[in-house]
């Protein structure tokens, strides 16, 4: 797949596997899913000695893709299709504000980054079929990456996923199954049916190589800003490995010292009709618990109870920030302000981000000097049933009026 020989050379070995809940150790030697003592998600940990300082950092490989991290990635060689290196886009309005635009990924979203480690490293193992429920993208990712290296993929979706997500799945030639609930039902499908299958559970946190993936957002933005941190990054958050992966990539880049100073305050953002996380950061809890009757337009977001929620309220906490959600109107009217004013599509998890920063800065929590990045994690050109549902909705609404 074009691999760099210059990235492969420098990849590290995997010291062990760490659970992020007990820190219980385990080998690398053989696929893991999850902790065997309290079902944390594990952590994947290198001996990263080779690559301290500066002077490793500034002579990074000139590859533009993630996989000029290769550094601080596992030692197989990638599957990929050029993800990662993503943009940041400035604001025309707001100077100090940058979007990192993750739809320019393959397939048009995030999920490119984790599920290019999370095949890479199932065709390293010897994998043959993989499993996932999906919110939609994870699934498109996916069947695409399992497509490029000669895996069965299976993937189980809500039937009201925007219709992009179909497409693509059945187009790379996927096992794909519409389910009448949400992606908590998935999961269930995919739990009790894997054994008998024969399928390899590749679900969010489930496996410990897609947070690998999504960790590379964490370098390239601090990479992009001239190796400082901001003042403040702003994630859609549904299940959070992009926000876990970023969080966990600060600590790689402080241990070797490219990075110094303080952390971003980091804000997760949830949808008002899915906030389980929020709803935690509010009572203070340490976990959620499952929200019940889910329903937004931001399919992504639609996750009422992620399995990482203690690291995302871990990681929030611990940098300052805060979860906070909004409705799905204002997440159409961020969509149309970005489009009008910015001439940028951006997806309903996008601009459910954007309408966050707007809220913030008018709380005072945010000022306007503080350096920001917004994560688009997808084209809005995946989404064009689902805006066009909004836009009729808000017609149909002034019409009324």
């Amino acid at each position: 797949m074009g691999v760099c020989p210059v990235c492969l050379k420098n990849m590290p070995r995997i010291s062990h596997l760490e659970c992020s809940r007990c820190s219980h150790i385990e080998d690398a030697d053989s696929p893991k899913t999850v902790c065997p003592v309290c079902a944390g998600a594990f952590y994947v940990r290198y001996n990263l000695s080779h690559a301290r300082g500066e002077t490793y950092r500034d002579g990074l490989p000139d590859v533009d893709s993630m996989w000029r991290y290769s550094a601080v990635l596992p030692d197989a060689a990638p599957v990929t299709l050029k993800e990662g290196w993503t943009p940041v886009l400035r604001s025309k309005r707001y100077r100090n504000v940058l979007l990192k635009e993750e739809g320019a990924n393959p397939t048009g979203t995030f999920k490119a980054r984790g599920l290019s480690l999370a095949v890479t490293m199932a065709r390293h193992y010897g994998l043959k079929k993989l499993a996932v429920p999906s919110a939609g993208n994870a699934g498109g990712a996916l069947a695409a990456y399992a497509a490029a290296a000669g895996i069965e993929a299976h993937i189980f979706m809500p039937q009201d996923v925007p219709l992009a997500n179909q497409v693509e799945c059945t187009a790379y030639g996927a096992h794909m199954t519409l389910v009448d609930g949400l992606i908590s039902d998935c999961a269930r499908i995919v739990a009790e049916r894997k054994q008998r299958e024969g399928w390899f559970d590749v679900s969010t946190l489930k496996e410990p190589f897609r947070v690998e993936g999504k960790k590379t957002m964490g370098y390239e933005l601090v990479e992009q800003m001239g190796w400082q941190y901001p003042d403040a990054v702003f994630y859609p958050t549904g299940g959070g490995v992009g926000l876990i992966g970023m969080w966990k990539a600060f600590a790689e880049m402080e241990e070797l010292g490219w990075v110094k100073g303080r952390r971003p305050k980091m804000i997760a953002v949830q949808a008002a009709g899915c906030e389980p996380v929020t709803q935690a950061f509010e009572r203070g809890a340490d976990v959620s618990e499952a929200y019940q009757n889910a329903h937004t337009l931001a399919s992504g977001l639609r996750v009422p109870k992620p399995y990482g929620d203690y690291l995302i309220l871990r990681a929030v906490r611990e940098s300052g920030g805060l979860v906070i959600s909004q409705t799905d109107d204002e997440i159409f009217e961020s969509i149309q302000d970005w489009g009008r004013n910015e001439g940028i599509l951006l997806s309903p998890e996008g601009a459910a981000a954007t309408a966050a920063y707007d809220r913030l800065i008018d709380s005072g929590f945010l000022n306007r000097s503080d350096r920001v990045v917004i994560f688009n994690t997808g084209a809005g050109n995946k989404y064009t049933d689902v805006i066009a549902t909004m836009q009729r909705a808000h017609r149909t609404v002034a019409e009324y009026a």
